[in-house]
């Protein structure tokens, strides 16, 4: 049995998983868009069906552990299995980030590129409005966490400006705008060209080390025991209560203005 693939080994030049998630990458491709025979999709599909019982065979007890966000590392490398900008998550797109100068010496941003393959198409030649606002989220998220403000989502509100086309070069913007209190506002765009055709508001909200731990015990099926470990540990060197309640992140809080 292997052990598990280090978290900071993800997104490094030549590592297995990124290599294995780009070739799943184009599989996913063909799987939606490709024009093919019935008896090749069958032989395909076998072959999946062979290299998932081959990879099970061979996977340790427990899920492979995932890193926190480490703000000293490059933004891309923030959440390497995220379905939205994780290199190493074939589902991805993925979406590219780069960390830059805020406006007029504001804080850092999020600039991004994105080009939606066909696996992502809502309305016919366009990106899924879904798959648009979870880019959003990911995105604003990234921003928050440049600006030294991080959370997790309350609210995000998208507007859709114009269609955004499948298969053609996006630019992404996302930046801090500021917070009150536990409140934390980000504004992120979407252009093609000059063409800003979707934007989005976020209200993140500050949740404590105890209250991801009271999160990560609900959903204890899914929690890595390393993750939990460290959450835990963060939790006590604030001298967290270990009865803490999970703050509902939705609900009382007014979306932004």
């Amino acid at each position: 049995m292997t052990n598990p693939v280090p978290v900071d080994t993800l997104t490094k030049p030549g590592s297995p998983r990124l290599r294995l998630a780009a070739a799943l990458r184009l599989v996913i491709t063909d799987a939606v868009a490709a024009d093919l025979d019935n008896a090749v999709v069958t032989e395909a599909a076998e072959a999946v069906e062979g290299l998932h019982a081959k990879l099970l065979a061979a996977a340790g007890p427990v899920k492979r552990p995932r890193g926190q966000p480490d703000i000293a590392s490059a933004a891309q490398e923030f959440f390497p299995t995220s379905p939205v900008m994780g290199l190493a998550n074939p589902v991805s797109p993925p979406v590219i980030v780069n960390v830059v100068d805020g406006v007029d010496g504001g804080p850092r941003e999020i600039e991004g590129r994105a080009n939606f393959g066909y696996p992502y198409e809502g309305p016919p030649t366009c990106v899924h409005g879904g798959v648009i606002a979870e880019t959003f989220d990911e995105v604003l998220g990234a921003a928050c966490i440049v600006a030294g403000n991080h959370g997790m989502t309350g609210t995000l509100t998208v507007r859709y400006r114009k269609p955004t086309p499948l298969r053609t070069d996006l630019r992404i913007e996302a930046r801090y705008l500021g917070r009150d209190g536990r409140k934390i506002r980000a504004w992120a765009g979407m252009w093609h060209g000059e063409v800003l055709t979707a934007e989005a508001d976020g209200l993140f909200i500050d949740v404590a080390p105890a209250q991801f731990v009271a999160i990560a015990e609900g959903n204890i099926d899914s929690a890595d025991p390393i993750m939990l470990a460290a959450i835990r540990a963060e939790a006590a060197r604030e001298g967290a209560a270990s009865d803490v309640q999970v703050v509902e992140l939705t609900g009382s809080l007014p979306t932004p203005g």
